[in-house]
């Protein structure tokens, strides 16, 4: 059975909370960010995320809390969930791939930091090329960590109901598409 759940996932830099934000504020749902949430569990164990990244790899217990938080949103109707692994917890919700090529995701997370006050507190950084680095070092644990406990790779993109480009689409036009695509969605 469909829900009235939409997760969004995506590479690096390719606007998973901006446009999950943007898409959520459209339909009048819900957001939940599961990287937000786990920023902040970092934080209040006085860990950057990149820390809290690497214990991850031997405590099993840091992905739990994110996973059962994803598990428990299954429950949740009209939200808007980015996570890369949402789409797992949550099959039945309308799953959005974000797709964007590394060298543009760059720019793009460097252009962003300035703004983002909790990125900047969790990245343990204000020097943004360090910031992009220890991303992609993240991102890569993260891809072992969700293959070596799920057998998943949320880069696949036929794990997806819609792939957007976010390069050849501004923002605003894939809020718009996305929403058009889950109206579809829900009506067949």
């Amino acid at each position: 059975m469909k829900k009235e759940i939409i997760t969004i996932c995506g590479g690096l830099g390719s606007g998973k909370s901006s446009t999950a934000k943007g898409v959520a504020k459209k339909l009048g749902f819900q957001h939940f960010s599961s990287g937000d949430f786990f920023r902040q569990v970092g934080l209040e164990l006085g860990l950057s995320v990149n820390e809290i990244n690497k214990r991850a790899e031997t405590d099993p217990k840091i992905d739990e809390m994110t996973d059962q938080k994803l598990r428990d949103m299954r429950n949740k109707e009209k939200v808007v969930i980015d996570s890369r692994t949402a789409y797992h917890w949550i099959p039945e919700s309308f799953k959005v791939y974000l797709d964007l090529p590394a060298e543009i995701a760059k720019d793009r997370i460097l252009n962003s930091m300035q703004n983002d006050e909790l990125r900047k507190k969790s990245e343990q950084s204000n020097n943004a090329e360090d910031v992009f680095n220890k991303m992609k070092e993240r991102f890569e644990s993260e891809q072992k960590r969700y293959w070596d406990l799920y057998k998943i790779n949320n880069t696949e993109k036929n794990n997806y109901d819609l792939v957007v480009d976010t390069n050849k689409n501004n923002l605003e036009q894939v809020i718009d598409i996305i929403v058009k695509e889950y109206k579809n969605w829900q009506e067949n």
